[in-house]
């Protein structure tokens, strides 16, 4: 009885490989699901393997995307609500009142008007760049990554409210980021 070839690195020069005597002849093997080693580019001649399905990177991603909108929405609301609170103190404010308070409440109110605006553009973008994933190019994933970097830098001004925020864009970012990211963004769609 013959046993398979036990040397590690192949048979000696000139001599063809042998098949192993299991009564099966040799599969070809599939394509690695993570396409060539990256760098390399693969043999010439091959074409570079892109996902055919989302990476879950990615899906993460969109889907902490979709969790900063619905906490911006929340924040919207509270929003909303201090600014009718704050201009329901200013409509109750007599002349009697000091010119300072009446000037702060406009303060307040401006202030809360501001935070508004920029609830309603960053939730907008937030879900409008997570609706994108599925057949976005690189200007999604570019605009991906400004929204993280935005988002982060929002937050710090809020820090012990905006943590959630800013490890959810930090989040967002490197997923984004990442070369699965690259991979699914840069693939060709038809």
């Amino acid at each position: 009885m013959s046993y398979p070839n036990q040397n590690p690195y192949g048979p000696p020069p000139g001599q063809q490989p042998q098949q192993p005597h299991y009564g099966y002849p040799q599969q070809p093997q599939p394509p690695s699901p993570y396409g060539p080693y990256p760098g390399g580019g693969g043999m010439p001649g091959m074409q570079m393997q892109y996902p055919t399905v989302m990476p879950g990177g990615v899906k993460a991603a969109r889907v902490m995307l979709f969790v900063l909108s619905g906490l911006n929405l929340i924040g919207l609301v509270l929003a909303v609500m201090g600014l009718g609170g704050v201009s329901k103190a200013s409509h109750e404010a007599t002349l009697d009142t000091a010119a300072d308070n009446i000037t702060a409440m406009n303060v307040g109110k401006g202030l809360l008007i501001a935070v508004i605006v920029i609830i309603v553009v960053f939730t907008a973008t937030a879900i409008t760049l997570a609706l994108q994933f599925a057949n976005g190019g690189s200007g999604v994933r570019a605009g991906t990554i400004v929204f993280g970097v935005a988002n982060i830098m929002l937050s710090l001004f809020t820090f012990p409210i905006g943590l959630v925020h800013t490890v959810l864009g930090i989040l967002v970012l490197v997923f984004v980021a990442k070369d699965e990211g690259n991979a699914w963004f840069s693939r060709p769609r038809y």
